[in-house]
């Protein structure tokens, strides 16, 4: 059976381990640590690590995590195989209610990292080193940026079959084709040949329960189709999404969609119209194709060239 070592703590099956991995120290010399929570069945399977919080704002993937890990403390039994989880990974980024470390970069697009590099670099050259080598498959969890709204969804490269199979099987409402992007933890997963999946759900600092609650029922069904856990869940009608687009402002002013998250809609149809301040000017921001709602823009003030409204085509 293939065993769990993080940071040389090995974990034997049927052990439940907390580890707290040294990261670095604040400006203060308090110490941050990044906790990893191990639960193994006895019995030999996939190893699967469930991450929240790689940007630091997005609260919704972490309590996400947080509450599949308490759904296994409180008897959820693991049939087989180890889940890895981690419901924080940017601690700076959460202190500070940030996307991004302190000195501005991108944990997401910092990979491989590097033992000497910026800080953001470090974390993720240890998450390269100890993470990824010990799974077979994840789930990442994201939400949408400041005033950006996503819709639940699965992102996987549709070149990656496995990968592919794996988000039918998670099977919350949308699976959008999304390229593997340079620098990120997906990417750097897919090279070492592990299979990352990325759920995208709500926006970021605002707690939406309908997301979470989509991320915990598909993690659930991809357990049970991996036959980790017995926990039946009810099918999701998904649709498959080949392409998206973001439909731009095309003038500044006042916002308002006349559509919702999870809406289908018409080339031609009106989703949205943008006003001046004073009600003199409307204008009319029609859907340039056929499409589902997936990502909504929430800011009511927008300037022109702005996204506003996110479609997925089949």
């Amino acid at each position: 059976m293939k065993e769990v070592q993080i940071n040389g703590v090995r974990v034997r099956p049927g052990q439940s381990v907390n580890i707290e991995l040294p990261i670095a120290k604040l400006p203060t010399h308090t110490l941050i640590d990044l906790p990893i929570f191990i639960r193994s069945s006895k019995n030999e399977g996939p190893v699967i690590l469930i991450s929240g919080g790689i940007h630091g704002d997005e609260i919704n993937g972490v309590v996400t995590a947080k509450k599949l890990l308490e759904e296994f403390d409180q008897g959820l039994e693991l049939l087989k195989g180890t889940l890895i989880i981690i419901p924080l990974v940017n601690i700076y980024g959460f202190l500070s209610n940030s996307r991004t470390f302190p000195d501005g970069r991108d944990l997401n697009r910092s990979f491989p990292g590097s033992k000497k590099g910026s800080l953001a670099s470090r974390i993720a050259y240890i998450l390269n080193e100890e993470v990824i080598p010990q799974i077979d498959f994840g789930i990442d969890f994201h939400t949408g940026g400041r005033m950006l709204s996503n819709h639940p969804q699965i992102r996987v490269d549709f070149k990656d079959k496995i990968g592919l199979e794996l988000a039918r099987a998670f099977g919350t409402h949308f699976v959008v084709n999304s390229k593997l992007i340079e620098k990120s933890f997906r990417k750097t997963a897919y090279k070492a040949r592990k299979h990352l999946l990325v759920f995208e759900g709500g926006e970021s600092m605002r707690l939406d329960n309908y997301a979470i609650e989509e991320g915990i029922t598909g993690t659930k069904r991809l357990l049970h189709h991996l036959d980790m856990i017995y926990a039946p869940q009810l099918p999701q009608n998904t649709l498959i999404l080949k392409s998206s687009e973001w439909t731009r402002a095309k003038a500044s002013g006042i916002f308002y969609a006349t559509v919702k998250l999870g809406d289908s809609v018409k080339k031609g149809q009106i989703i949205a119209r943008i006003s001046d301040p004073y009600g003199q000017v409307i204008m009319p921001v029609k859907a340039a194709t056929n499409g589902h709602v997936i990502g909504l823009n929430n800011n009511p003030v927008i300037n022109v060239g702005d996204a506003v409204i996110h479609l997925g085509k089949e």
